[in-house]
């Protein structure tokens, strides 16, 4: 991990709903000592409220929110040590926009099947993100490409300290 080589490390794990990006992201942050933001917890009312309603969002829907995950990416003065966030950041452009706004950061993209998405997120007490946006979700996606350097991928399939050890 970086933050050996004086490097503040800022990790997004990212990828469909049901991917387990918050259970990772949560595992990963504790074995490097780093904090942890769920980036669910950043979205507007409005984006939980619509998503909640089963309307997927677009990408103006998403820009804000987007904004708030660079921003806590890059807040030194609250995550001094480093931070790890969970954020579906399902488009390259998306992708993009938060190596920007944190000044270089790293993803952990957990692949997994659209069966298994579905599962996951019908299972899921209490979320605001329906079974049915699952499918929009991996409309949306485009998988990281070969010359995104900064980008590991793991099967989301695989158990949890296999994918923390995979990332290093």
């Amino acid at each position: 991990m970086s933050a050996a080589q004086g490097i503040r490390p800022a990790i997004v794990v990212m990828g469909v709903s049901g991917s387990g990006k918050t259970t990772i992201g949560r595992a990963l942050a504790l074995a490097h000592g780093l904090d942890f933001v769920d980036g669910d917890d950043l979205h507007p009312a409005a984006n939980v409220a619509k998503m909640h309603a089963g309307t997927p969002l677009d990408d103006i829907d998403r820009a804000p929110w987007l904004d708030a995950v660079g921003a806590t990416l890059a807040d030194r003065v609250a995550h001094p040590a480093g931070i790890v966030v969970a954020c579906s950041a399902l488009k390259r452009t998306y992708r993009d926009r938060l190596r920007v706004a944190s000044g270089g950061c790293r993803f952990l993209y957990l692949a997994l099947p659209r069966e298994t998405a579905v599962l996951r997120v019908g299972h899921r007490p209490g979320h605001f993100m329906p079974a049915s946006l699952v499918a929009n979700q991996f409309a949306t996606l485009e998988v990281p490409g070969p010359d995104e350097q900064d980008v590991t991928t793991a099967d989301a399939g695989l158990p949890l300290a296999a994918i923390i050890s995979s990332f290093t």
